[in-house]
């Protein structure tokens, strides 16, 4: 059975999230104030409404408790209306709400009226970009904790033909290499410690973020 998901705010950030979950197969209640972002949102979305998620008739109407999850994804256009929305999901007991917050402040706000966890998508992504930008051969980084993260890294050419044993990662760097990106269309193979790297590879590891640029340097990349 499909996962039921209501996401509360269509801007930018609750507009993808809807359009990536429908596309991996969860029911999608998809609700705004604004009527042209809910037709908008018709298009791809289990079901769209028209709702003042501050009002608690009407929220309480989307059956939040029933839910798998709810996300108030509500921007900077109103941090009072993502609070209130969020400390209602949590009185009509949706079992895993999720806050969109704007700042620290906001955050902490949010986690005080109960959500299970608070993102701050801008930040984040901020974040991630950061590293692909300094580091050119990063193609995807996203964090696990405090200390770790999982960081997708291109193949440099001098690793070319090698294989994991050879290039003693987790002995040289730390690093555990988890998965191996490889072809188009992609294929997501488990490392075997013995077949050797090809060009075009990408490797999927786990590591401290002090690492990469290390890896990166030691291993030929710019």
């Amino acid at each position: 059975m499909s996962q039921q998901i209501l996401i509360v705010g269509l801007g930018m950030f609750g507009m993808s999230l809807a359009c990536t979950l429908s596309d991996k197969g969860a029911e999608v209640l998809a609700v705004d104030r604004r009527r042209n972002l809910v037709e908008e949102a018709s298009a791809f979305v289990a079901e769209a409404v028209v709702v003042d998620a501050t009002d608690e008739t009407e929220l309480a109407r989307l059956r939040p408790a029933q839910r798998d999850a709810c996300v108030c994804a509500i921007g900077d256009d109103s941090k009072e209306a993502s609070i209130i929305c969020t400390a209602m999901l949590r009185q009509m007991g949706a079992p895993w709400v999720i806050a969109r917050a704007n700042n620290p402040m906001h955050q902490r706000i949010l986690q005080l009226v109960g959500a299970h966890m608070v993102v701050n998508p801008e930040q984040e992504f901020g974040k991630r970009f950061a590293n692909r930008l300094i580091y050119r051969h990063v193609v995807a980084d996203m964090p696990l904790g405090e200390d770790l993260h999982i960081t997708e890294i291109s193949v440099q050419p001098p690793m070319v033909g090698k294989n994991l044993v050879q290039l003693e990662l987790p002995k040289r760097f730390g690093v555990m290499v988890v998965a191996i990106r490889r072809g188009k269309p992609s294929r997501i193979l488990q490392p075997s410690p013995q077949d050797p790297l090809q060009e075009g590879d990408n490797l999927v590891i786990v590591s401290n973020e002090a690492v990469i640029p290390n890896l990166i340097k030691l291993t030929g990349g710019a």
